[in-house]
């Protein structure tokens, strides 16, 4: 029988070879172009012809008001220094809403002790369905921030409720452990402001802010995290964001805003119904879903994303937790593309549907592809059969090219935010750049499988990561 099998194995090794190398060639051929276009772009940018470069705001009575929506369930590690940065953004009409989703830690709390807050009542319109609300909690010292409370029922039901109360054209989803740049916002709303008629969403780029000292609700020095963990998801952050989605957006096919930093016109979202409560990646179905509406009502409309408006977050600092959090993206990632395959290669939804939608699906099968590749590695090394050609040209594909991705990714920062200015930063960056291909890239492979898996099995599971708050001192009278 092994005999049998080890005969088996053997001839079907070339057509399996094949696959394994045909799907590295294509990826890696997409990241390349992406990366390609990501520079262009942040070239553009430099030079002050991009249509995200922007003069200073603030000063001009045409910029709309936005209201920023903070879900928050269990922050209070971060939640007010968040939301004084918030307060404090550098934008000419804004409000700020919290929404508590029925927290079992302090954060409501603290929230009312940092901000002097007192309940009032107020008339909740659910222009949105969403589970009822319970209280309302405001300062008259500060009208542009107001807390609502209500029974947990999740992220998409939370925005849905800020989206209600909302009384902006345009609002801005901010994650409760986030901190924004005081010019974060403004810096959003350049595309809008530079062409209102088309474009209905953007997104900015999400950064680590562990190791970062905080104060008085912003970032007071920009400092790589001291453990390794931490430091291996900023090149990965940086490879996402500055040539994936910088990439995607310039090709016309971008279809994920982090939720964590992303700003909408309100009003096709208000004919959308909001947010799904039905999946654990609301973020890209509500972006995939809006492409749909857009082009089904046939709206010229632009979704894009700029590298210029930074929001800090605090990245899970363990290998469980980070594994929960990669796991429901994965799966979110399978819930958004099996409710909208519909939109796969349509050539009515234009790029979207050509290029955007048939790229996430290879993104969705990949991981497991690239564990299939390296059980193939390993099985023909136990049999005595594997290809020293074979094996190079596996590895260069598989590591080497994932290494000058990285690597090209802390260049593009360079070239945009340039947020850390140390050289030493610069080149404990280029290490992980390198180290990152050699075991944390194989975890996040055996995390995003068990996300496949997890969607597979129709198991709706929202991975909770606890986070621990940024390294900075309390503020007198708000953090005990």
């Amino acid at each position: 029988m092994a005999q049998q099998l080890q005969i088996w194995f053997a001839a079907a090794l070339p057509w399996v070879n094949l696959f394994i190398l045909v799907y590295y060639v294509v990826v890696n051929g997409v990241y390349f172009a992406l990366l390609f276009a990501a520079g262009v772009g942040a070239v553009r940018h430099r030079r002050g012809h991009g249509t995200d470069s922007f003069e200073d705001l603030s000063a001009l009575p045409t910029a709309p008001p936005v209201t920023v929506i903070v879900p928050a369930f269990n922050e209070a590690a971060n939640l007010v220094q968040g939301v004084s940065a918030l307060l404090s953004l550098n934008y000419p009409s804004h409000e700020v809403i919290v929404v508590d989703d029925g927290s079992t830690d302090d954060s409501l709390a603290r929230l009312i002790d940092a901000f002097a807050l007192t309940e009032v009542d107020l008339i909740y319109r659910a222009h949105i369905p969403t589970e009822p609300v319970r209280r309302f909690f405001v300062n008259p010292q500060l009208p542009g921030l107001t807390v609502v409370t209500k029974a947990n029922s999740g992220k998409a039901d939370s925005l849905n409720v800020g989206i209600n109360l909302s009384r902006c054209p345009y609002f801005c989803s901010v994650d409760a452990d986030s901190i924004l740049e005081r010019d974060a916002l403004l810096r959003l709303m350049g595309p809008i402001m530079a062409d209102p008629d088309e474009v209905v969403a953007t997104g900015g780029i999400v950064r680590i802010g562990n190791g970062s000292t905080v104060e008085d609700g912003r970032i007071a020095d920009v400092r790589l995290p001291k453990d390794l963990l931490s430091r291996l998801q900023v090149v990965e952050y940086l490879r996402c964001f500055l040539f994936g989605r910088a990439g995607w957006s310039n090709f016309g096919s971008l279809l994920i805003l982090s939720g964590a930093f992303s700003l909408f016109r309100k009003h096709p979202v208000l004919e959308l119904g909001g947010y799904s409560t039905r999946t654990v990646a609301e973020d890209m179905e509500l972006v995939v879903r809006l492409h749909h509406h857009m082009r089904r009502g046939g709206k010229r409309y632009r979704v894009t994303f700029i590298a210029d408006p930074i929001c800090w977050t605090e990245a899970p600092t363990t290998l469980a937790q980070l594994g929960r959090q990669r796991r429901r993206w994965h799966q979110g990632l399978g819930e958004t593309l099996i409710r909208h395959a519909f939109l796969t290669l349509n050539p009515r939804h234009g790029a979207v549907g050509l290029f955007g939608m048939p790229f996430q699906w290879v993104e969705l099968w990949g991981p497991l592809v690239e564990l299939v590749g390296y059980g193939v590695v390993a099985a023909c090394a136990l049999m005595g059969i594997l290809s020293v050609q074979f094996l190079v040209l596996y590895l260069v594909l598989s590591l080497l090219l994932g290494v000058l991705l990285s690597v090209g990714s802390v260049l593009l920062e360079e070239m945009s935010a340039r947020s850390y200015n140390r050289w030493q930063d610069l080149a404990v960056l280029m290490a992980m750049a390198v180290l990152e291909n050699f075991g944390y890239r194989q975890l996040n492979v055996i995390w995003r499988v068990r996300g496949l898996f997890q969607f597979l099995s129709a198991r709706r599971q929202w991975d909770t990561v606890h986070k621990r708050g940024f390294d900075a001192p309390a503020r007198t009278g708000e953090v005990s």
